[in-house]
């Protein structure tokens, strides 16, 4: 069974292509193709409110080639949902119209809660330890999503207006980082060793960056390597000395302080990095959907491209 999902997020706009095999005992996930193209929405939505013309321009252009690659591989169903920047984008309705207009593609601009609960749909806990208890954490451009699991289970959630592209900007006050904190000390409060789980794309450059071997978790002293590394030089050398995009070499910092102060907070020594993300767990939700009720949510086929 094929599946599409698109993740609309502040960075870049990620388009992925999976299949699900569920012939012989639990369903097995097996991505086929991941696109990603490098489209900072974040720069316009949290310091002006809206998503400018040009860039506007550029995701429908982007959003038209992404329906293209899906009637291509025909999957079973589809979900484009967009995050922090659309969400705070005043002329969000404006732009997610452009897009269906031109594409038949249909964006929801999701909640951060929501966006939570489909990142924990990946159910990356299910491989780790299920007596332990795990902090999930998920550092995107806009904000970052905090789950707590307790005994395998989802105990807490909170989703906050803190992310990469925000601190960049200077749009992260102390109040923020306060409230943060204050949540997660609570939650972990009282609960012994709490091992976290990360995932986004800085987090999992930061992964390969120690190279410590896939499936084995990262301490806080490698996210602190990593960061004394990375923080005295210039995006340029960060791209030229670590192979760094441009897009990442920027915010690679500000989302390695995220990490570490969530770390540092919660008394989290471990970070296991399962490579998942947004564009996953809506793979995971689209199949459970389908077995549960084989809805189908793939649109008519795309229409020309639209010239902003």
């Amino acid at each position: 069974m094929r599946f599409a999902s698109i993740d609309v997020g502040s960075n870049a706009v990620r388009l992925l292509l999976s299949q699900v095999y569920n012939d012989e005992g639990p369903a097995f996930f097996k991505k086929d193709s991941l696109v990603r193209y490098p489209l900072r929405l974040g720069d316009d939505a949290f310091v002006t409110h809206r998503i400018s013309a040009a860039k506007a321009g550029q995701l429908v252009q982007v959003m038209v080639a992404y329906r293209h690659l899906i009637d291509a591989y025909g999957p079973l169903s589809y979900r484009a949902c967009a995050t922090s920047a659309l969400r705070e984008a005043e002329n969000r309705s404006e732009v997610v119209r452009a897009v269906r207009q031109a594409s038949g593609l249909e964006v929801e601009v999701i909640t951060g809660r929501t966006e939570a609960e489909i990142i924990f749909a990946n159910h990356s806990e299910r491989d780790l330890d299920s007596a332990a208890t795990y902090l999930y954490i998920d550092v995107g451009g806009g904000s970052t999503q905090l789950t707590l699991f307790e005994e395998g289970r989802s105990a807490d959630s909170r989703s906050f207006n803190i992310g990469a592209i925000r601190i960049l900007e200077g749009l992260v006050s102390r109040e923020k980082w306060q409230d943060m904190r204050d949540w997660v000390t609570g939650v972990t409060s009282g609960q012994g060793p709490v091992l976290g789980i990360g995932s986004g794309g800085n987090v999992n450059k930061i992964f390969l960056l120690t190279g410590k071997k896939v499936g084995r978790p990262i301490s806080a002293r490698m996210l602190k390597e990593v960061e004394r590394a990375l923080s005295p030089l210039s995006a340029e050398d960060r791209i030229r000395q670590f192979g760094l995009r441009p897009d990442r070499a920027d915010v690679i910092v500000p989302a390695l302080r995220i990490f570490r102060r969530v770390m540092k907070w919660g008394g989290i020594k471990k970070l296991h990095v399962p490579f998942i993300g947004l564009s996953d767990g809506l793979i995971h939700q689209l199949y459970e959907r389908y077995v549960q009720d084989g809805r189908h949510t793939l649109p008519a086929p795309a229409r020309a491209a639209y010239s902003p």
